[in-house]
């Protein structure tokens, strides 16, 4: 059997918008985040669409969004921390040019292409192997179910390039992930099949850009 995985991003934060990596710091929503959790969750109410179960990762920006979610289908969220973004160590709360500015070495081989700890952290392969095995987790004990995983951008974009084989980090591969997209996958022990990404039709239908946003998240390849 195989279980239908949706894989959702937070809504926006105010360091989202200002271009400040996050990382494991704790933000919480903004206005404009709380808003498009809202209007995902009435997506998924709206669809009849239902989870066996939600996680989420057990940063605010996060389970703030499963939360509604949640709420709107009743089922319960279940904090799940591998569900993480990637760890940025010292590089929590800054911009790319303020660590261009203040770890010039490190930034330069990034520029290189150099899968290095990000802030003495993390590497992107690391992320990598955290998600895919907290995934691989879940389908183990939940084969033939629909599950919600709300996540990070960082997080699907490497599960995504797992699920198609993709040697690299997927940053050339997958278009952005935009606040509460939705991206969605057929899971089972030995194949995973991608169904959708970056779907965001609860906030494009509004037309309202703000809603709609999109800034980069904190393993985006950064413009230099």
């Amino acid at each position: 059997m195989s279980s239908t995985i949706y894989l959702i991003r937070h809504g926006e934060t105010d360091w989202n918008l200002a271009g400040r990596w996050q990382g494991h710091a704790d933000i919480p929503l903004n206005a404009i985040g709380q808003r498009q959790a809202q209007l995902l969750a009435q997506r998924f109410q709206a669809e009849g669409v239902t989870f066996d179960a939600i996680y989420s990762s057990d940063l605010a920006r996060a389970y703030q969004t499963a939360w509604e979610i949640g709420a709107a289908v009743r089922v319960p969220v279940q904090l799940y921390p591998p569900l993480r973004e990637i760890d940025l160590g010292t590089w929590s709360g800054l911009r790319y040019d303020e660590i261009r500015e203040h770890f010039p070495i490190e930034a330069r081989l990034l520029a290189e292409g150099q899968d290095i700890p990000r802030g003495g952290a993390e590497t992107l392969s690391g992320l990598r192997k955290r998600v895919v095995e907290a995934l691989e987790g879940i389908i183990a004990h939940r084969d033939g179910e629909t599950i919600a995983l709300v996540t990070h951008g960082g997080c699907i974009r490497m599960l995504l390039a797992h699920a198609e084989g993709f040697p690299g980090d997927g940053f050339k591969r997958f278009p952005h992930i935009g606040n509460t997209s939705i991206s969605m996958m057929r899971c089972s022990r030995d194949r995973w099949d991608i169904l959708s990404i970056n779907d965001m039709r609860h906030l494009e239908a509004l037309a309202d850009p703000e809603l709609a946003s999109a800034p980069p998240d904190d393993a985006e390849q950064p413009a230099l």
